[in-house]
């Protein structure tokens, strides 16, 4: 699971110019929900070998009595909740403030790992200026600069350290050979919970909690047909005795997670609702993760047909990024439609880790270039060499050749689907990449 790096401070301190720095772009991956102010962002940064989640938060009045206020707080509260380590920003110019000892106090009181940060400390140097900060009793104070990027390595360095995170390596081999892990993901009250209950109870399987994180996100072992799955749990089952209980709470965080565990995702959708932003969030997520995905419509047996053609109509319109994805109509709570699922989790997984021949991919692409060749761009037309498998989960193809700059989107979606075509990709992306030979010419005199 990536480590939970959330940023706290009053308004105004640069909280969310750090989080651009952390995660070295401008939109957070995962925004607006339902229920989230416009000021609490999720992202993804990475370190080094290390991978991380940075959570943005809105100016955090801890004792806030109403209105946006009191909303931010109530978001901010749960992002700490959420986090590893929360990073406390404070601001080095205007120095210490009232509100800065209200948010070290309710800091110290829960007692998690806290950085206190203080940036705009560009040009200032260490000592007395900072100094005043030590009464917040929080510890060290660490100078950065957000906006010119001093620090910032320091920083995520020292976030990670107390968390002893293991090597990239030995991170990959904690999975186990010949499991399916499977995340259910989507909004609140969808029925992910009671897909899993209704699952769990037709295997009759004894499940146990695999604790994982501090947020308890936890996993179940089950088996079907010979198959062994671990479900990764993002709708907060909990175990109760020898009966689970679920929960439908929401946290942007352990679906993210989730998300990052996972082989396969199955995104669950309301027949009731349609697609909505947040549907449309967490899909755009799952494809910027390379995850496989398999799509469900939950509810099916309660919307008349009228309603069903305009849920068909948006998940045409708003999901057609996954269109590489098999849907299904479901009632988990009838039990219906379940069984062809587990053949599309199947066939999402097999096309993920699907192994591609270098002399395969090579003849397909000949094939393919002496089809339709790849448009002219002024002087130069792209020529493409050989193709090779680069990776896995998802696949990626890696062609070379000359001049394959000039390759537009179009003709990669059409060797996309040359290729998903040979090698029967379903329910997974697929990259392509294109690698343009150096010129041994380049740098000789004319």
């Amino acid at each position: 699971m990536k480590p939970v790096l959330a940023l706290v401070g009053r308004p105004n301190v640069g909280k969310s110019t750090l989080f651009n720095r952390l995660t070295k772009t401008r939109d957070a991956i995962v925004a607006d929900f339902a229920g989230l102010t416009r000021d609490r962002h999720y992202g993804n940064g990475k370190q080094g070998k290390h991978e991380y989640i940075v959570i943005d938060t809105g100016g955090f009045e801890p004792d806030a009595g109403s209105g946006i206020f009191k909303e931010m707080a109530k978001q901010t509260r749960q992002a700490v909740a959420e986090a590893d380590v929360v990073i406390f920003v404070v601001d080095a110019r205007l120095g210490l403030s009232a509100q800065d000892h209200d948010i070290a106090k309710y800091l110290r009181k829960l007692g998690k790992p806290t950085i206190l940060t203080a940036n705009k400390a560009e040009g200032m140097k260490e000592g007395m200026q900072l100094s005043e900060f030590y009464e917040l009793g929080l510890g060290e104070v660490h100078p950065v600069s957000a906006a010119h990027g001093q620090g910032i390595r320091s920083l995520v360095d020292l976030a990670l350290e107390p968390l002893h995170l293991p090597d990239v390596d030995e991170a990959a081999e904690e999975k186990t050979p010949g499991v399916i892990k499977l995340a259910v993901a989507g909004r609140p009250n969808v029925g992910k919970s009671t897909l899993i209950n209704t699952w769990l109870g037709e295997e009759r399987l004894v499940a146990f909690d695999m604790p994982g994180t501090t947020r308890d996100a936890i996993t179940v072992p089950f088996e079907r047909n010979g198959q062994k799955f671990e479900l990764i749990d993002t709708a907060g089952l909990r175990r109760k005795g020898k009966v689970f209980e679920a929960i439908e709470k929401f946290s942007v965080v352990k679906t993210l997670q989730a998300i990052e565990s996972a082989d396969v995702v199955l995104l669950l959708l309301d027949a009731t609702q349609g697609v909505t932003d947040q549907d449309a969030h967490i899909a755009g997520y799952i494809l910027e993760s390379g995850r496989a995905v398999v799509l469900a419509v939950n509810k099916w047996d309660t919307v008349d047909d009228y309603q069903r053609e305009l849920v068909q109509r948006s998940i045409e319109t708003r999901l057609t990024f996954l269109k590489f994805a098999n849907l299904h109509f479901i009632s988990a709570q009838k039990r219906q439609g379940l069984g062809p699922l587990w053949t599309s989790i199947a066939q999402a997984h097999a096309s993920a880790f699907c192994k591609m021949s270098t002399p395969v991919l090579t003849r397909l692409l000949i094939e393919s270039v002496q089809f339709q060749a790849p448009k002219k761009a002024g002087m130069h037309r792209p020529k493409m060499r050989y193709a090779h498998q680069g990776g896995m989960n998802p696949p990626v193809i890696v062609i070379h050749g000359n001049s394959l700059e000039h390759v537009t989107d179009a003709y990669k979606r059409f060797l996309e689907g040359r290729f998903r075509k040979e090698f029967k990709l379903v329910g997974t992306p697929l990259r392509i990449e294109l690698k343009t030979s150096a010129n041994p010419f380049a740098d000789k005199d004319a």
